[in-house]
């Protein structure tokens, strides 16, 4: 297939980029990581409570706006949301063809408990980083993003 060996020149912006996807891959799994475990006291999975969390501050989204925040497609969430109703933690209701979801009292019940749990936790994580290394962190992200 090949018919030399693979033996090229690297360039420096390119080793930094790659190590920087290295970093933010690891740096996002070990955050991943301790979030499931911490949620698994709740029996709620990572998807799970970023809906719970979009539905809250919205306090009501259609199945297509939550998609869009979620950044997948309508469909993808249908099971989500499916077991979140049967955990009573949500509620469908819908309008025509659009289905609006909520929270019921019991996922804004979660939703107040969990979410302080959850700030204390990233706030840990981020500990030996100062306000200002923070700020500048978010906007090289949001820089990287736009």
């Amino acid at each position: 297939m090949f018919d030399k060996p693979f033996n090229r020149e690297t360039s420096t912006d390119t080793k930094y980029s790659t190590s920087l996807w290295f970093s933010l891959v690891r740096v996002h799994k070990k955050n991943i990581t301790g979030t499931t475990q911490l949620l698994k006291g709740w029996n709620l999975t990572n998807a799970q409570m970023d809906i719970i969390s979009r539905v809250a501050e919205s306090g009501q989204l259609s199945q297509q706006e939550l998609a869009d925040k979620l950044l997948v497609t309508k469909g993808n969430i249908t099971q989500l949301l499916q077991k979140l109703e049967q955990m009573k933690l949500v509620k469908k209701e819908k309008d025509w063809k659009t289905n609006y979801i909520s929270l019921t009292e019991e996922g804004r019940k979660i939703y107040e408990q969990l979410t302080p749990v959850l700030e204390e936790f990233q706030t840990d994580y981020f500990q030996n980083l100062s306000i200002d290394e923070k700020k500048q962190l978010l906007n090289l992200i949001r820089k990287i993003e736009s």
